[in-house]
């Protein structure tokens, strides 16, 4: 897949298959992650993967999903995550830039995961304390955000739009609206 359909194609999924991701794919995506961009190279992201049954149950319940459509957006109990991986912030290492960090690095897990048809949802809306607890995360980290992994059972796809920020989903697919390229580009200066 061309860089540039993984980033045009990438889109918010929350409904899944119920197939086990390997561990071999896992790895690749932490692999991209760990190879992001770091602010002076501190380096201060680790990654937790959780593919455990009993720890997925317990870890969905902590998670708020599409709040723009509740319920509809909430995965079923036979379309939740197969995989998460939980992104941690080494307090001991932390910059005014980490969260640029966080950010890169589940950027790349969500591209690299596209190669193979593997679905994400970056997820912020959690209950970081219960999580860190139902983990046993040790207090050197700050927990920040999961990603939840799987084999894609739904469609979302983008359209161009200025008037809302709302998505939908209209007949089985999300419709996911993303400014125009002409609002939020500029050449050298900002005009009114």
């Amino acid at each position: 897949m061309k860089l540039t359909d993984a980033v045009t194609q990438r889109r918010t999924i929350r409904k899944y298959k119920q197939h086990e991701i390997s561990e071999d794919i896992l790895k690749i995506l932490v692999n991209a992650a760990r190879l992001a961009p770091s602010a002076m190279n501190k380096q201060p992201i680790e990654y937790l993967v959780i593919t455990e049954k009993d720890l997925r149950e317990k870890i969905f319940e902590q998670v708020r999903w599409a709040g723009y459509i509740t319920p509809l957006g909430t995965p079923g109990k036979d379309e939740r995550p197969m995989a998460y991986i939980l992104i941690l912030l080494r307090k001991d290492l932390k910059t005014a830039y980490s969260y640029h960090d966080i950010g890169a690095s589940a950027e790349n897990i969500m591209l690299q995961a596209m190669e193979f048809d593997i679905g994400s949802c970056w997820l912020g809306s959690l209950n970081k304390q219960n999580v860190g607890t139902i983990l046993e995360v040790p207090e050197k980290y700050e927990v920040d955000t999961l990603i939840a992994l799987g084999y894609k059972d739904e469609d979302a796809e983008y359209f161009d739009s200025d008037e809302t920020v709302k998505y939908d989903k209209i007949d089985g697919t999300y419709k996911v609206p993303k400014r125009k390229l002409d609002s939020v580009m500029h050449f050298n200066k900002i005009l009114p």
